[in-house]
């Protein structure tokens, strides 16, 4: 199999030696910004649990159905934390099919997401309204700022924070406890009246028994990475929210969520029920 771009002239700082998350659930959607390690993990991954990508690409439009929905309702800024490797569709590039003065910054710590969104943004973007920053969520403030830096977000305008598929992976504090939710509360603090929180969650509560167990099984794997993974319940996904305003239906199955917003050419993903997607979702609106 022909390297990568990355595999032939890797960055300084990449671990090569370990999966990463970010890059995995490239593999999973499609798309090319991956090592061999990633790969290997990834189809070792998807021969044993193959709901994995179909669940992956639900994830993925329901984010491309909450900017379009956000869009419609006059929000014009999208600030995308952990936004990962720009894949089957990104933020911009939604938003921009029904308004091209929207702006967007993309946040992830890894480097090849934000290597790969730099290069996909010189290449169709608009540099004046979309930028990248390598930066980590938890530290909310700091990422503010370094946001505010970049001189493209209006930060006493709305914005729609988007945290998609981002806080099942665990968030790490100084005593090694997950700090994921209480940056999440500091975000809500820091957003502008009529603001919008977009967040996506795995989850193992409510789905049939046997994907529970597959759930449980998949969740091991991410333990021999840098990243393991939360299954949180579908109540504490919902805290999550804080005392936000829910857009109807409220959280759901990613499938359920305004479905009316797919796109003309977003795949059809077929799933025997709502819950086999895995993943609980929502949009909170701050008054």
């Amino acid at each position: 199999m022909a390297k990568s771009r990355f595999e032939q002239f890797p960055m300084e700082g990449v671990d090569l030696d370990h999966p990463n998350v970010a890059r995995v659930y490239d593999y999973y959607l499609g798309g090319k910004a991956n090592y061999a390690v990633d790969r290997v993990f990834a189809e070792k991954a998807l021969e044993r649990f193959p709901f994995v990508r179909p669940a992956a690409k639900s994830n993925r439009l329901f984010l491309h159905r909450a900017v379009r929905y956000l869009v419609k309702q006059g929000v014009r800024q999208f600030i995308d934390i952990g936004s990962g490797v720009p894949t089957m569709g990104s933020t911009h590039q939604v938003a921009d099919e029904l308004d091209t003065t929207t702006r967007v910054v993309y946040i992830d710590n890894e480097p090849v997401a934000v290597a790969h969104s730099q290069m996909l943004l010189e290449k169709e973007g608009d540099l004046g309204r979309h930028v990248v920053i390598q930066a980590d969520l938890r530290d909310p403030d700091l990422l503010w700022n370094k946001i505010a830096d970049k001189g493209v977000i209006d930060f006493s305008q709305p914005v729609a924070l988007m945290l998609i598929a981002v806080l099942h992976v665990t968030q790490p504090g100084p005593d090694g406890t997950d700090i994921g939710p209480a940056a999440v509360a500091r975000y809500r603090e820091l957003l502008a009246p009529g603001s919008y929180l977009v967040l996506s969650h795995g989850t193992a509560d409510g789905v049939p028994e046997s994907r529970a167990r597959e759930m449980a099984e998949f969740g091991k794997m991410y333990d021999a990475t840098a990243t393991p993974v939360i299954w949180r319940p579908r109540r504490e996904i919902e805290t999550l929210f804080g005392d936000l305003e829910m857009v109807e239906p409220g959280a759901t199955w990613t499938p359920l969520w305004h479905p009316e917003e797919n796109g003309e050419s977003a795949p059809q993903i077929e799933f025997d029920e709502p819950n086999d997607s895995v993943v609980w979702a929502g949009v909170g609106r701050k008054v």
